[in-house]
């Protein structure tokens, strides 16, 4: 049996008046890549920002490891094991990237586990550690999204949560960052994307959810949703 990390209950948000999420259900077991995918305003950033704290659940459950997150701040959720890679990098500008990784290990309170974390982020990303000492402005668009995620993985979360990874970036990076993703999961953490390139992340999840309207319409498989009639000609191009 599946060991499940992730599980999300009967979850809604809203935005004012607006119901952004309505009762939603879905799961992530451990090791596994799963995708949403669904429209622009169907919800996927939504349900990822509530997860990391960032919104308000207005009804349900969003438990980690059956530990319930709803009234936990987002540093807990982060030293509990989970963290989320934000749309559009953000990382920060004026620092170098050795200094945007320090701040992604704030939770880390030993020195032998930080230098582990560096050690981990700098074998995975080895341009990151060639450009340690450059500021992260100099860096290309892909490298940025490289470095957001390498901020995230020094907090040796158990699940990672990332939002548009592939927004904004020249096709070269593109299958470099759904090789990554492959390459996280193979670490040993569980990874939940949103994805506007929906063909691609279905290629690499192991499951998938459609969101349509703030709720789950379908789900299956990543071959089953990307062999669905349904899902091609509303997703991915027909």
């Amino acid at each position: 049996m599946a060991e499940t990390l992730l599980k999300v209950e009967r979850l809604s948000v809203n935005y004012g008046a607006i119901k952004a999420v309505r009762s939603v259900d879905f799961h992530v077991n451990r090791g596994e890549i799963v995708t949403l995918i669904g429209a622009n305003g169907a919800g996927k950033s939504t349900i990822l920002r509530t997860i990391s704290g960032l919104e308000k659940v207005v009804a349900g459950n969003i438990s980690l490891n059956n530990l319930v997150l709803n009234h936990m701040s987002s540093e807990r959720r982060v030293r509990s094991g989970i963290v989320q890679v934000p749309e559009g990098r953000r990382v920060f500008p004026g620092m170098t990237v050795q200094e945007n990784l320090q701040l992604g290990a704030y939770t880390i309170s030993r020195k032998s586990q930080n230098k582990t974390a560096y050690e981990s982020v700098y074998e995975q990303f080895p341009i990151l550690k060639d450009r340690r000492n450059q500021d992260a402005a100099t860096l290309s668009g892909g490298e940025q999204q490289m470095l957001a995620i390498g901020r995230a993985l020094m907090a040796q979360p158990k699940m990672i949560l990332l939002d548009e990874p592939s927004m904004g970036l020249a096709p070269l990076y593109i299958q470099k960052i759904f090789d990554i993703i492959q390459k996280i999961r193979d670490t040993g953490v569980t990874v939940l994307v949103i994805e506007q390139n929906a063909n691609q992340a279905l290629k690499i999840a192991d499951r998938g959810y459609v969101l349509e309207g703030g709720r789950i319409i379908a789900t299956g498989t990543g071959d089953a949703l990307l062999a669905s009639n349904d899902v091609r000609e509303a997703y991915l191009g027909g």
